[in-house]
């Protein structure tokens, strides 16, 4: 088989190449002689104007009260509502003291894992709970949950869940005045368990700063909007 031919890069390249080379550096030198008998140009002055100080006194720094961050980076329990005098402290209530860690409060869901992610990737701080007995059959149940909300607003992202799913299903709902998103919900049609009475729920969440607020109503009768608006408003008011 012959071989393929291929155009050799011949002495014609080379020496075009060359030619610009050489033209490149004359014209090069030529500048350099040129620029070499002129009068050398006068630089503008670096110096720049001077700014005028701001005069005034400064702001006075927040007090106590009002200061949010001084109530939300103390004892979280101390911002719960107070048990009702008179009631019983609920047993059921999850955790110690007051407190309860991510895991417990992951088990409080369908899909403990699944929350336990989302949880962490939130940024989960801490949670304050507390809960009361009206009745053997009516029972209170309010949490608030702190987000660090470094990179993300971990506490409104809670609201918004726990709000999708009340509203997927048989609910009627009002918004709580002054809280922008908050939202309270009666859930029309109760749980019904072999064994057990009926129970019906409400519910209420909202958010503030970097505190997510969930409040649970639940009693064997349908419970009025007055009831769950009235906590869900003292508790805000608390914040």
């Amino acid at each position: 088989m012959p071989e393929a031919r291929v155009r050799r890069r011949g002495r014609t390249t080379l020496l075009i190449g060359t030619a610009a080379v050489l033209g490149l550096v004359a014209g090069t030198c030529a500048g350099f002689l040129v620029q070499a008998d002129r009068e050398p140009t006068k630089l503008p002055s670096l110096s720049q104007p001077v700014l005028a100080q701001a005069r005034g006194e400064e702001p006075e720094p927040l007090s106590a009260a009002q200061d949010r961050r001084v109530k939300t980076d103390g004892d979280l329990r101390k911002l719960l509502l107070k048990k009702p005098a008179g009631l019983k402290e609920a047993d059921w209530v999850e955790g110690a003291d007051g407190w309860v860690d991510l895991a417990g409060y992951a088990d409080a869901f369908d899909e403990p894992g699944a929350i336990f992610g989302d949880l962490v990737g939130a940024e989960f701080r801490r949670l304050a709970t507390t809960g009361w007995e009206v009745s053997s059959t009516y029972g209170v149940q309010i949490r608030l949950v702190q987000f660090r909300q470094e990179e993300g607003l971990g506490a409104a992202e809670r609201t918004n869940s726990e709000q999708y799913w009340a509203e997927n299903e048989d609910t009627d709902s009002w918004p709580i005045p002054g809280t922008g998103e908050g939202m309270v919900y009666v859930h029309n049609k109760p749980e019904t368990k072999p064994g057990y009475l009926p129970q019906y729920f409400a519910e209420a969440s909202a958010w503030r700063g970097d505190i997510a607020v969930e409040i649970y109503v639940w009693d064997t009768k349908p419970i009025p909007k007055a009831k769950i608006m009235d906590l869900a408003e003292r508790q805000m008011g608390r914040l």
